[in-house]
């Protein structure tokens, strides 16, 4: 997964949507893309942040400020201006920002935003609410990400690993994803136009399950994902 979302950077514009809950890691994500990008494509990168969340020297970053008229469609006429290789705006929050950034990606840049949906698929949905046009969105969007934050669970120990084990130490949450690009975000986006089609790719839910399965996430996180998705 870590190969395939590098890989998206290397496009020379379009639009990247990451979706998921308040905590469910999204924009360390982000940042860690960012951060990525600068060092191996060395390229240009301005965030538009509100607030910014953290500071990182290899891009510019914009704080957007409804007060002195920084909004983030303000921001992103003034980005524009200068040109730059990606542009990172905080969330896609309302229509002016959503057209905006697919205007950006539509004249040679690659935008990547945040979106709170149930599932990357709620993302083709939410644009077409923001009136953007189908086509538009056939265009543009190169990706869409969605992810939960889970407790990880050791298979090989009860309760806390030993000394021993390969586990000990290590982190106890980790990310999960579901990606939408290629072929099934192309029968998405048809979806979304009406047309009677199915749509496969490896969802949330399956990820989650299979990780209960083999015994690496608590059985716990597969409820939490579902009480989520019921208040979405």
């Amino acid at each position: 997964m870590t190969r395939k979302m590098i890989a998206l950077l290397k496009h020379a514009h379009g639009l990247i949507i990451f979706t998921g809950p308040t905590g469910s890691g999204k924009t360390t994500t982000l940042y860690s893309l960012l951060n990525e990008t600068s060092h191996m494509f060395h390229r240009n990168v301005i965030t538009l942040e509100d607030p910014i969340e953290k500071e990182n020297d290899m891009v510019l970053q914009v704080q957007v400020n409804e007060k002195a008229g920084v909004s983030y469609s303000a921001g992103l006429k003034a980005i524009l201006r200068h040109d730059p290789d990606i542009i990172m705006v905080g969330e896609i929050r309302d229509a002016e920002t959503a057209k905006i950034a697919v205007r950006a990606a539509l004249t040679g840049h690659l935008v990547l935003s945040t979106m709170h949906t149930r599932d990357a698929q709620g993302a083709v949905y939410r644009l077409a609410e923001f009136g953007v046009n189908m086509l538009e969105i056939e265009q543009t969007l190169v990706a869409v990400t969605a992810q939960r934050l889970v407790e990880l669970n050791c298979p090989y120990c009860e309760g806390e690993c030993s000394p021993f084990c390969y586990g000990y130490g290590r982190w106890k949450r980790a990310s999960v994803f579901e990606l939408l690009a290629g072929r099934a975000l192309n029968a998405s986006i048809k979806q979304a136009r009406g047309e009677r089609i199915h749509v496969k790719y490896r969802t949330l839910k399956e990820v989650i399950t299979k990780g209960i399965a083999l015994g690496f996430i608590k059985e716990s996180e597969y409820s939490r994902w579902v009480h989520d998705n019921e208040e979405t």
